[in-house]
């Protein structure tokens, strides 16, 4: 009896000593490929994800926090009271950490900060992230040939030839250079071993900005003059402006100084794989392995993730009643997540676009100009039944919203009208469109999802069949397709329809209403010339501004009742126009294996921060 109890004691303890597969590998199942790997370019969670764990921030939250900030790169958080921000709050200092290493063994300074901010800004590529970079650093101008142009007086296409990048003549050079030594040299500075930010005009949620995610990466100034981005000069600078994705020598390789360094990048078998920097300021990371593995199937993912060979796994809400019951997963429900799941419509969608049938109001496919109709976008948005979404699609993890900003955001209000499902009024919408003549000849199209984002793809199956209810002439094909092909879609305007979802870069109003609604916003930007010229018609609803002027005017407004008063006036107008829409806001769920440690939630960060997670079965 003793023998058997002993053995039994040393198989139970040999069992939980084995328990733990590859302590030092963590192994995460995504949905989504990244689109790249530079980080002035990156603006999609997969590509953000990468680049957060191989590049060091300025600064980073405070776990969960979304105000409360922690030393990184700089050896201190400004504030006021520490001198480090000046009394008006346009001046930022931070003083740069000594004895850091890039993964090249170049040691950072305060340059390596003031090159990486300079970069961002000529770089500045077309849907990108650095609009907000010229937010905070020149006001109302949100890209860079948008200051150009306002502070110049010269387009950028008067400036620079567009077929060979070179200057137009002497005198666009010499305009060219005086614009880089007036605006874009002054606005980051090095100062001993601090570097200095002088901002436009105050902006309370600048800290967030540099530290919430990829854009706030680091760069190694010599490596990258090496690689062949900017070389650093005056002279030529206007040549590294928007160069395509796959131009940049940091669209597949990283020249970071982060925890992790980039092993590799098999886009064919859809892994990323991340090693542990082992001369890492803060000490070597205890996960020695990361491997970020595109699986698309959740059949897939679900028996890795029960077999232990995968630690973390993109979960679609519907299917977390078949893991519950397993001991060995967890399941972490009600995050907290900024986050809100939209549909937008492109009022011009390129011609020659294979989304778009015939191109015409033929039965055979549809106008470019589709969504420029108000009717038409209205009839779309009352044929999207929200609730069922939720409740079959998310299984209930998701709230609906009146307006692409999340509750408990300044500009909130749970009075204005949210979206509603309602087959007469949308059978009414249609009838209305193009005179009468879209009800009687139907429309064809393909609507785009991301393989392997059920959420995407349901929502379009749902949508397609309720329009085939409407009007059997009514014909959209769902078409499943890979993360940086429907990115790429997307910020070409092919596509008529983007279900797309949007994590908030920061806790702000702007961040949400700015990029959905103003024709420069990340999204707005891709609906094409006729909603810009809508969005600069002054409106009697706005007393005679334009949306975009009030929006300009909202982000500028440093009272914070005035704000709330603008936003909402904003919401309101969007809605009545049918300016896209909130599918939902998600209410965030995680589910890894309970061996995995040290995981904190921030509904602002792109995916974990693996150097403060390990594994342990204790």
């Amino acid at each position: 009896m003793r023998k058997f109890l002993l053995v039994g004691v040393l198989i139970i303890a040999i069992l939980s000593f084995a328990a733990v597969k590859d302590p030092e590998t963590l192994v995460s199942l995504a949905i989504g490929d990244p689109s790249t790997l530079d980080p002035h370019r990156a603006y999609d969670l997969a590509s953000g994800e990468v680049i957060y764990n191989v590049y060091d921030m300025l600064l980073e939250y405070d776990g969960s926090s979304l105000s409360k900030f922690l030393p990184r790169l700089a050896e201190e958080v400004p504030t006021v009271e520490n001198g480090l921000i000046s009394p008006d709050g346009k001046t930022y200092k931070f003083k740069i950490r000594k004895g850091v290493k890039f993964h090249s063994g170049n040691e950072l300074t305060p340059y390596d900060v003031e090159y990486t901010f300079e970069r961002a800004l000529i770089g500045d590529p077309g849907g990108g992230p650095i609009w907000m970079f010229y937010e905070v650093f020149f006001g109302k101008y949100f890209g860079l040939k948008d200051a150009v142009k306002g502070l110049t007086g010269h387009a950028w296409s008067e400036l620079v030839n567009i077929d060979t990048g070179e200057p137009t003549s002497p005198e666009a050079k010499k305009i060219l250079e005086d614009f880089y030594k007036k605006y874009i040299d002054p606005v980051v500075e090095v100062d001993g071993d601090y570097v200095v930010f002088h901002l436009a005009e105050p902006k309370a949620y600048f800290l967030n900005i540099i530290t919430g995610s990829s854009w706030g990466a680091i760069l190694d100034s010599k490596k990258a003059k090496e690689i062949g981005l900017w070389d650093g000069k005056v002279d030529g600078w206007w040549k590294y402006h928007d160069w395509k994705k796959e131009d940049s020598p940091l669209h597949l390789t990283e020249i970071g100084s982060g925890p992790y360094i980039l092993d590799r990048w098999d886009r064919t078998e859809g892994k990323v794989i991340l090693k542990a920097f082992e001369d890492y300021w803060r000490g070597p990371a205890k996960l020695k392995n990361i491997v970020i593995w595109v699986v698309s199937e959740w059949s897939t993912r679900k028996a890795m993730l029960e077999k232990g060979d995968a630690d973390v796994v993109i979960a679609p809400t519907q299917y977390l009643s078949q893991l519950r019951d397993n001991p060995d997963i967890e399941i972490i429900d009600n995050l907290p997540r900024a986050t809100v799941n939209t549909i937008s419509f492109i009022w011009r969608v390129k011609a020659g676009s294979p989304y778009a049938g015939s191109g015409k109001l033929d039965g055979k496919g549809i106008p470019l100009d589709f969504f420029s109709d108000k009717n038409v976008r209205l009839a779309f948005l009352r044929s999207i039944n929200y609730q069922k979404i939720i409740d079959d699609v998310m299984d209930g993890y998701g709230m609906i919203v009146p307006a692409i900003l999340p509750k408990g955001f300044l500009g909130y209000d749970d009075s204005l009208p949210k979206p509603r499902f309602s087959i007469e009024e949308a059978t009414k919408y249609f009838k209305r469109a193009f005179r009468g003549q879209l009800w009687r000849k139907g429309f064809k199209m393909i609507v785009l999802y991301n393989t392997g984002n059920e959420t995407r793809q349901k929502t379009a199956e749902l949508l397609a069949d309720t329009l085939k209810q409407i009007n059997p002439k009514f014909q959209i094909e769902t078409r499943g397709v890979q993360w940086p092909t429907y990115l790429d879609a997307r910020k070409n305007s092919k596509i008529p329809i983007y279900i797309g979802g949007w994590v908030a870069d920061y806790p702000d109003p702007n961040n949400f209403i700015y990029t959905f609604y103003h024709s420069n916003g990340t999204y707005g930007s891709f609906f094409g010339e006729k909603y810009k010229v809508f969005a600069n018609k002054p409106q009697a609803f706005f007393g005679g501004k334009s949306l975009n002027q009030m929006i300009e005017d909202a982000v500028a407004e440093t009272n914070p009742a005035k704000r709330q008063e603008m936003y909402v006036k904003i919401q309101q107008f969007v809605i009545r126009e049918g300016i896209g829409a909130p599918l939902f806001q998600t209410i965030g769920v995680r589910v890894q294996r309970s061996w995995v440690k040290g995981w904190v939630p921030n509904p602002i960060r792109p995916g974990d921060d693996y150097y403060k997670m390990w594994k342990s079965d204790k």
